[in-house]
């Protein structure tokens, strides 16, 4: 049969083709929050908010974490699932490959005494944590996408039931205890701008990937109409496990970058960061009933997040405030999408 050829910007029968990307949607909502708080700045604290490169450039680390894991959530929510799981397999990634970064020495200094393997376990390579920490993420990953795809689970409880169950991993693995003192290999992974680099390389490898190949159409065909692209011929039980692989990989990237960055990892890490992962696609465009949505799209979500959480600090706008407004500026944009789809005719 022929191969259905879907994309983000599709025609429904019936309707006129947009000429307004979502993307330019976000993009100018990111501009305007920029503008606004760039004025508050000058107004409040007599500052510029953006004219500053060492302010900007926090700002696009505290973000890049949770980006690296929206790069995979957003494959996961345009087949028309979701990914309860991402922050507990960072925590459980996190903490695993931190006790195979372990420095038994460094600078001189002794750390035997304090490191979570032996003596024998110390100072192995970088690959080595790398390794187990991907491995970890990619079987999390298939676990939730066979449950999904061939049991017929429901995606959200699918992997609910994997964010309690990876967080229980994390905490067997160590008793509860933070792991700390990495080698310098593994402290490389998170130093300066890495994490950025790491999330751009991440970030334009599935949006090439998402636009121009096979695995892409695959992907938005079976957001849009499963069956109808399992009677096209697609596999669809087996890409989806595939999509769910890479978020579940992509949340083991995160949690490497992380427990690098922090120099210390603990079970508890992670917490939270799959909502703002699914928040920063919401925001950025992608439709949480499927099919439509992009890799550049949730890039911006993730800068309008930062910017939000950036400038509400520079504001000092006390924390809860910064949640309740976060949680307002998210149901807005899932609003917003859900009328976008009405005025298409895609749901009722």
């Amino acid at each position: 049969m022929a191969e259905i050829a879907v994309n983000p910007g599709r025609a429904v029968a019936g309707k006129p083709r947009t000429t307004w990307p979502l993307e330019l949607n976000a993009l100018v909502g990111l501009l305007a929050i920029a503008l606004i708080f760039e004025i508050a700045g000058w107004m409040v604290r007599e500052q510029s908010f953006l004219l500053n490169w060492q302010r900007l450039s926090i700002m696009i680390l505290q973000v890049s974490v949770v980006g690296i894991i929206a790069v995979g959530v957003t494959q996961v929510i345009i087949t028309g699932g979701i990914d309860l799981s991402s922050g507990s397999i960072v925590g459980m990634t996190a903490l695993i490959a931190m006790s195979f970064a372990q420095a038994g020495t460094r600078n001189g200094q002794d750390f035997t005494d304090a490191v979570f393997w032996n003596q024998g376990w110390t100072d192995l390579p970088v690959f080595m944590p790398i390794i187990v920490g991907l491995a970890l993420g990619l079987i999390a990953g298939l676990v939730n996408g066979a449950l999904i795809a061939y049991t017929k689970i429901p995606a959200f409880i699918a992997t609910l039931g994997m964010m309690v169950s990876a967080r229980g991993v994390a905490k067997w693995w160590t008793n509860g205890e933070a792991v700390s003192n990495p080698t310098e290999g593994f402290i490389s992974i998170g130093t300066g701008m890495m994490p950025v680099i790491i999330l751009l390389v991440v970030g334009v490898f599935f949006h090439l990937l998402l636009t121009y190949t096979l695995y892409g159409r695959h992907t938005y065909a079976i957001g849009s109409n499963a069956q109808a692209a399992r009677m096209s011929g697609i596999n669809v039980e087996r890409h989806l496990v595939m999509v769910y692989a890479i978020a579940g990989m992509l949340s083991a990237v995160a949690g490497l970058v992380a427990a690098s960055r922090a120099l210390t990892a603990q079970s508890g890490m992670g917490q939270m960061y799959e909502l703002d992962a699914i928040a920063i696609a919401v925001i950025g465009g992608v439709s949480l009933i499927g099919g439509r949505g992009s890799i550049v799209g949730a890039g911006i979500g993730m800068l309008i997040f930062g910017v939000i959480i950036s400038g509400f600090t520079f504001l000092q706008v006390d924390a809860f405030y910064q949640e309740m407004i976060k949680g307002a500026i998210i149901v807005a944009a899932v609003v917003a999408d859900i009328y976008r789809q009405k005025k298409r005719g895609i749901v009722d």
